[in-house]
């Protein structure tokens, strides 16, 4: 039985998202305050996370990146603070995905869905082979990436991006491409997850910021890995 944790304040919304979910085969338990968060992830280790931010006690951004080194299941933030910062701090501190209420339910149950496909994805290595280039090494079978002969460190959605773009190196690959396939959803035209993770790849693997060689930008068409600047 697929486990889910809210985190969530406002008891009328808590208890809709938990029916909805209930109905749909989930085991859901509400956590009210920002107190007893990480404690209950540690006791349950449910497979979602669904954190607002703005909860009592302590903030759902700094629950998410405190959580996020010992947590490997995923994180959705569910708020109705709708700014791009938001969204971004988000993403940088370990959440998988970003919804803004109020939430349409179908919506939310078909996030849900996605992020447990992406997680069951990205177990199921037997489809994928090792990958080298010059001192780039990704190692499938252990999910690993070594850089210059050192393991670099990656979230779950980091690896599966850069596993993505270097098995189609010198193609470009549109957003719509790699939130189906990585993301396990459709691109709806906003969200900045692959654009904050891009930056994040180039930033731990030494690529420019300002004019990246190793991941580039095609502008208008999507990212493009470069197979021979390793």
């Amino acid at each position: 039985m697929t486990v889910i944790l809210v985190a969530e304040d406002d008891a009328r919304l808590a208890g809709l998202v938990q029916s909805y979910l209930q109905d749909n085969g989930f085991t859901v338990v509400i956590e009210p305050t920002g107190y007893n968060v990480e404690r209950r992830v540690t006791d349950l280790n449910p497979d979602i996370v669904i954190l607002d931010i703005m909860l009592p006690g302590k903030d759902g951004l700094t629950i998410c990146k405190d959580i996020r080194p010992k947590y490997d299941g995923a994180i959705l933030m569910l708020t109705a603070r709708d700014s791009n910062m938001d969204q971004v701090l988000g993403l940088e501190f370990g959440a998988d995905d970003y919804m803004i209420k109020p939430a349409e339910p179908r919506v939310l149950l078909a996030r849900v869905r996605a992020l447990l496909r992406r997680y069951q994805r990205g177990a199921q290595v037997n489809e994928s082979q090792d990958l080298t280039f010059g001192t780039l090494e990704i190692r499938a079978t252990a999910r690993e990436v070594v850089w210059q002969n050192e393991s670099i460190n990656l979230s779950t959605h980091e690896y599966d991006l850069l596993f993505e773009l270097a098995r189609k190196s010198g193609q470009i690959l549109s957003r719509e491409y790699l939130f189906n396939t990585v993301y396990c959803r459709p691109y709806d035209g906003l969200d900045r997850s692959v654009d904050v993770r891009i930056s994040h790849l180039r930033k731990k693997l030494g690529d420019s910021s300002d004019r990246p060689e190793k991941i580039k930008t095609i502008w208008g068409k999507g990212y493009l890995f470069v197979p021979d600047v390793w």
